[in-house]
């Protein structure tokens, strides 16, 4: 009967000693002396390593010369308690094979350090380093989280189209998909290009949301939540944006503003509760590494209540703040990151949600507010971050709907399906979009969003 390889995790947390094991993995490094080499082997299960013991005597040098740095191996031996500091248990080796040799000099991850811009260039290998392997073990238990916290609370998953024709934020800045030729498209009498004759018989684009699709969903099932991947063609190159990301969308009928609330703020803590609870380790290293405070601001945002008010009550504390901001604030005029960052860090010390923003600077489907000049609007700024999630209560009458469309130029014949549901058994409605990676951003404590997702796509980069 073969031997079943057990993982870096198993072993480092396995009481069972003195048994025959098999582990394979990625060679970190390899050192010594005549009379034994000790090889130390990562696979990903864990930012641990493990040791594994090589004596001389029964592994001539010769037959390690592949055991480089980078080369993955597969090694059987004795599980026992180690006799070195650092670890509780090693492995004494009696077969090394070598899977796959590197070459030692030439392999890009060296032990020495490298920057986080140089990694970039080498996203293909950038996993194998501790700080992202941590970084994509927290991703993924992040990712996971998201499905649970929904499904145990009773919603539906709901899979939005990725190819569309509506551009949900109203903003212009979409990606288009065509299969029309770039060269020589065919043009209509007027001269423009004649979507009618592309594959969908229509100008379409990669989805900027899944939003509005979602609320049709919301209107049947009640509670649904989408998470898949976004794309918006915003030439930014900045610490926080990406051209293409991933969006959790949760829609929930017959919830208003206040519920609204409630859900974002569950939501998050859950969320962030969990990457405590289940990824101590790599949270315990980037906190070591990169931000001495991330830990406690986790704990902070996990254990107390975030702080609400309405976007009125902000801009007065902002004009009032003896702080001077490069951007002057006024009613009316969208917050920056800087105003958003000064009222979570400085003024308030906690997650802020600010409501009720000016209707001019809110999207065409925001609840209006009684006053006629705010929509019932919400958003949850965050530590480090500024604004994490988006929302509002939408806005379920078909009358306000279609004269906020006229207003904003949104044209109201491309969305009869969306404003169908106005139509028939219309209710109030509410939900959020949470930037997946702007939450792995704020867990991670990383600096900038093209490094806590694999393959970061922005402008005039499109690698791998």
């Amino acid at each position: 009967m073969s031997l079943k390889r057990s993982t870096v995790k198993e072993l480092l947390a396995s009481q069972d000693l003195d048994r025959e094991v098999l582990v394979k993995g990625w060679v970190r490094s390899r050192r010594g002396n005549k009379y034994v080499q000790f090889i130390i082997v990562n696979d990903g299960s864990t930012i641990h390593t493990i040791q594994a013991v090589a004596a001389a005597e029964n592994f001539p040098e010769e037959t390690l010369k592949d055991v480089g740095n980078g080369a993955a191996v597969a090694i059987r031996g004795t599980l026992v308690a180690s006799q070195g500091k650092g670890q509780a248990v090693e492995i004494q080796a009696t077969e090394v094979i070598v899977l796959g040799a590197a070459d030692a000099e030439a392999y890009p991850l060296q032990k020495k350090a490298t920057s986080l811009e140089h990694l970039r260039d080498i996203a293909h290998l950038r996993p194998r380093t501790n700080t992202f392997g941590a970084v994509l073990r927290i991703r993924h238990a992040l990712a996971f989280a998201v499905h649970q916290y929904f499904n145990d609370h009773g919603f539906y998953y709901v899979h939005t189209p990725i190819i569309t024709g509506s551009d949900a934020e109203g903003a212009g800045q979409m990606f288009r998909v065509t299969t029309l030729s770039a060269d020589k498209p065919p043009l209509a009498e007027d001269g423009s290009v004649d979507y009618t004759q592309d594959f969908f018989g229509k100008q379409t684009n990669l989805t900027v949301s899944g939003q509005l699709e979602g609320e049709l969903a919301a209107m049947a099932l009640g509670s649904i939540y989408t998470f898949g991947p976004t794309f918006r063609a915003e030439n930014s190159n900045t610490a926080r944006h990406l051209a293409e990301f991933w969006m959790i969308e949760p829609e929930v009928a017959f919830n208003e503003l206040e519920e609204n609330m409630d859900l974002a703020e569950d939501f998050l803590q859950s969320l962030v509760k969990y990457a405590l609870a289940n990824c101590a380790d790599d949270l315990a290293f980037l906190n070591e590494q990169y931000d001495k405070e991330l830990l406690a601001r986790l704990h902070s945002v996990a254990d107390n209540a975030f702080q609400r008010l309405t976007y009125t009550e902000a801009v007065e504390i902002l004009k009032s703040a003896k702080q001077k901001f490069e951007f002057p604030v006024d009613w009316g005029t969208d917050l920056q990151s800087e105003h958003e960052r000064y009222l979570v860090e400085k003024h308030f010390k906690k997650p802020v949600i600010l409501t009720n923003y000016p209707k001019e600077i809110k999207a065409f489907y925001m609840k209006l507010d009684d006053d006629g000049r705010t929509v019932r609007a919400m958003d949850v700024l965050f530590p480090g971050i500024g604004e994490i999630i988006g929302g509002s209560q939408r806005e379920e009458d078909y009358t306000k709907l279609t004269t906020r469309m006229a207003e904003m130029n949104v044209p109201a014949h491309d969305l009869d399906w969306y404003l169908d549901t106005r139509r028939f058994g219309t209710a109030p409605h509410a939900g959020f979009g949470l930037g997946f990676e702007r939450l792995v951003l704020f867990v991670t404590g990383m600096s900038n969003i093209r490094d806590v997702i694999p393959f970061p796509r922005y402008p005039k980069n499109a690698a791998f």
